[in-house]
């Protein structure tokens, strides 16, 4: 099994995923920009970041980061309300379109990576902020131009190391009492 899933399939599992939410379930259309690679110490931003855990053979993170305008403007959409500012019903909303995209997402790469599970999503708002995951070595970006401006949909998947691995790597010299 390779190191890394294949990009082609994760940016397509990905624009087909939040092509379809958006669709479906907020009345809008989305249009995915050219993917690319980011690596490294995340910049600061502004705005709404959504994080939610992926777990199984590979191990990650899924995350929506868009500014404040936009997270209102989706979240008015699925909420069927308007938003003047960023409050708990905006931030609740943006954590529920990341579970449906990163879920639409496992379940169409779980061919691929083997069965996957989501942690409970995390939504972040601020300003000049950072977020990022311990297991981000590389994120595959999917940019996608909205209605009101811009958001981002990012994945970074690794492959979890089998279980008597990480005890090899932790304790060499451990020897175990049968």
């Amino acid at each position: 099994m390779s190191d890394e899933l294949d990009q082609t399939r994760v940016v397509a599992a990905l624009s087909q995923a939040t092509v379809e939410v958006f669709s479906t379930m907020l009345g809008m259309e989305v249009a995915a920009q050219e993917s690319y690679r980011q690596g490294g110490k995340p910049e600061p931003t502004n705005g709404v970041v959504t994080l939610i855990g992926l777990a199984g053979k590979w191990v990650g993170t899924g995350s929506i980061c868009c500014s404040a305008e936009v997270a209102r403007k989706i979240s008015g959409q699925l909420l069927m309300s308007e938003f003047a500012n960023v409050d708990q019903e905006v931030l609740d909303a943006l954590g529920e379109v990341t579970n449906m995209i990163i879920g639409n997402f496992k379940n169409a790469i779980e061919d691929l990576a083997g069965p996957l599970g989501l942690s409970i999503p995390v939504v972040i708002y601020g300003h000049n902020f950072t977020a990022s995951s311990l297991h981000a070595a590389q994120w595959t970006v999917v940019p996608f131009q909205c209605p009101d401006g811009n958001m981002e949909i990012k994945i970074c998947l690794s492959l979890q190391p089998e279980p008597s691995q990480n005890r090899r790597q932790a304790y060499p010299n451990a020897q175990v009492a049968v």
